[in-house]
């Protein structure tokens, strides 16, 4: 009896942090997809096999590591694919640039130079990047206020006052209710097909744009968003994560999904403080049977895929990127606030910031890259002695 009492609390911890962390992400992730011109067919595959294999990887890592190691999709970087002019680049130039982004992190953690020379980049200008790119996703559920206010106005509610509250419940629970009362209004419709997940091999192809668009802005994202304060925030519990094993791991899968459709996997952030802490369990060498249990939630979750993206294709663009643009403030917030924290980088980072949000592409090369490009030239410009002084 017991044992069972000592298990229950990180099944729960698990639970809560699996339901949390996809409904937060999940139109975000399929907001992407539709960006990239994903079929409904390809993007239900892509979301049943994301959550199958990241489900897989936080069971097999934390059994064998015996820490709660969440292994998620990188939603900050669906962001930016969402928040990105992209048009006319194609689905399998897109899935390369995934492909491209994987091979990055694998070799990351199997040459941490790499890593090193990723960490050189100002956080001040990497955090501008991600903030432009996201930024008008961010804007949307204020924006959709004025044409949908009886469906946005409480949602942003909810908002507020759980995040007031509980803040670990407020993205959830509004993207809930923005669903629910989304679905109210407009009606859902399912169909056999729905639920049906017929995965099929997809071809990757390469270009300049598939390389510097996506896989470069998506290898910078997952490492500087994800991975690094993955592994920050597993340390303020006690634990070492095994950088090689974690980035090779979810690099080699993120390769392997790719060919399905799937999407670039790494290290969690939120989810690995509610997996980690102490509510997780009070003995810290028993937690990583929460990021176990959450691991089997995911893969539970990816029989019903064809059900969530069903309602995404029915639900209208803008009131789609609002139900979503609220779970994003708190990145954005963040980014803001590393942006301006070192005085004297910031007016090249409100340079990469400006360039990223206003989705300016040259030579089929999206925002970010030159985003990133425009802040180092900028801040380098600016370290150079004055001709006059």
């Amino acid at each position: 009896m017991k044992e069972k009492i000592g298990l229950r609390a990180p099944i729960i911890a698990g639970l809560v942090a699996s339901i949390t962390g996809t409904a937060a992400t999940l139109g975000i992730f399929l907001s992407a997809y539709l960006n990239l011109g994903a079929t409904r067919e390809q993007s239900i595959a892509a979301v049943s096999i994301m959550l199958v294999a990241y489900g897989l990887l936080s069971i097999v890592l934390s059994w064998k590591y015996k820490m709660p190691l969440s292994i998620v999709w990188c939603t900050p970087g669906a962001a930016l694919i969402a928040g990105s002019s992209l048009s006319g680049i194609g689905f399998s130039n897109a899935v390369g640039g995934v492909l491209l982004a994987g091979l990055l992190l694998a070799l990351t953690g199997l040459w941490p130079a790499l890593g090193a020379l990723v960490g050189r980049i100002p956080k001040s200008v990497a955090s501008a990047m991600l903030a432009g790119v996201i930024f008008s996703f961010c804007v949307a559920p204020f924006a959709a206020s004025a044409s949908y206010p009886q469906l946005v106005l409480p949602v942003i509610a909810v908002w507020l006052i759980l995040f007031w509250i509980y803040p670990v419940w407020a993205s959830p629970a509004a993207i809930v209710l923005a669903f629910t009362l989304i679905g109210l209004d407009r009606g859902l419709q399912l169909s056999a097909t729905d639920w049906l997940i017929t995965p099929a091999l997809i071809m990757p192809t390469f270009n300049l744009s598939s390389v510097l668009s996506i896989a470069l802005p998506l290898y910078l994202v997952a490492m500087a968003s994800q991975n690094i304060p993955g592994i920050a925030i597993m340390k303020t519990y006690g634990y070492e994560v095994p950088f090689r094993a974690s980035l090779t791991t979810t690099g080699l899968g993120t390769v392997a999904v790719s060919f399905l459709g799937g999407f670039v996997m790494n290290l969690a952030a939120i989810t690995a403080a509610l997996n980690a802490n102490e509510q997780a369990h009070k003995n810290p060498a028993k937690r990583w049977l929460a990021s176990v249990s959450g691991g089997v939630v995911y893969i539970l979750f990816a029989l019903v895929a064809g059900i969530a993206v069903a309602f995404v294709y029915q639900t209208p663009q803008q009131l789609l990127l609002a139900a979503s643009g609220l779970a994003l403030l708190p990145t954005i917030a963040n980014a803001f606030s590393t942006m301006v924290e070192t005085p004297s980088e910031r007016i090249a980072a409100v340079s990469a910031f400006l360039v990223a949000s206003s989705g300016v592409i040259f030579f089929s090369i999206g925002a970010a890259f030159w985003a990133i490009l425009t802040g180092l030239l900028v801040m380098q410009l600016l370290k150079l002695k004055r001709p006059f002084s």
